[in-house]
């Protein structure tokens, strides 16, 4: 009984009763793989210093390709990072060791350095806002964040200030990669035997035919 009361308390409190449509996503490792993750970690560290946290960057992983190396969007963007191979090869004249565009280690470096790019152009925005900026950019390109910020007079200090004015797919964008970051940060909070036990009633729940 105690045991399916704690249960209940941590489904209710990371709202794993919600319809399985509206639950958050998760990002931690029983759904997404941990392959990927010294390549996240060493690039987050050389490119935005030891105490930024990687698992940004990770998220916004899963939001552009969920984690497939292989794959490539209807505008030609490629692998793990979705990144142009026009934006790669400009990339690479900075870093000659980089190679192969689907490489996974070297399209999350990619990726991660052209975000530090963005995240610097975006200096005059305070520092716990600035990434959200940049993941904006990322997405809908510098000139299509910028055109948004022109829009508030130049005077917003917060994404959320900007967000109307971007384009719905990069809202949606910015949004996604902010809920599975929150969520895998709620998660570790959780000791990974409950997190399995809270996944299996889960599973449960919504199979209950099985």
């Amino acid at each position: 009984m105690r045991t399916a009361l704690r249960l209940c308390l941590l489904i209710i409190g990371l709202s794993l009763c919600l319809p399985a449509s509206a639950r958050p996503e998760q990002m931690d490792a029983v759904h997404w793989t941990t392959k990927y993750d010294r390549f996240f970690k060493k690039y987050t560290k050389r490119y935005f210093g030891p105490n930024f946290d990687w698992k940004w960057f990770k998220a916004q992983a899963i939001a552009e390709s969920g984690l497939k190396p292989l794959a490539a969007s209807h505008m030609g963007a490629q692998g793990l990072m979705q990144i142009l191979p026009s934006t790669y090869a400009e990339i690479r004249e900075q870093n000659p060791h980089f190679t192969h565009i689907h490489e996974p280690r070297w399209n999350i470096a990619a990726g991660i350095y052209y975000n530090r790019y963005l995240y610097r152009y975006w200096a005059k925005i305070r520092e716990e806002e600035r990434l959200f900026y940049a993941f904006g950019s990322y997405n809908a390109g510098l000139g299509g964040v910028l055109r948004a910020y022109k829009k508030t007079g130049k005077k917003a200090k917060t994404w959320k200030q900007v967000a109307p004015y971007a384009p719905d797919e990069t809202r949606k964008y910015v949004k996604r990669i902010r809920k599975l970051r929150n969520r895998e940060e709620a998660l570790q909070a959780v000791p990974k035997r409950l997190q399995l036990e809270m996944l299996s009633y889960e599973t449960q729940s919504t199979n209950p035919g099985n």
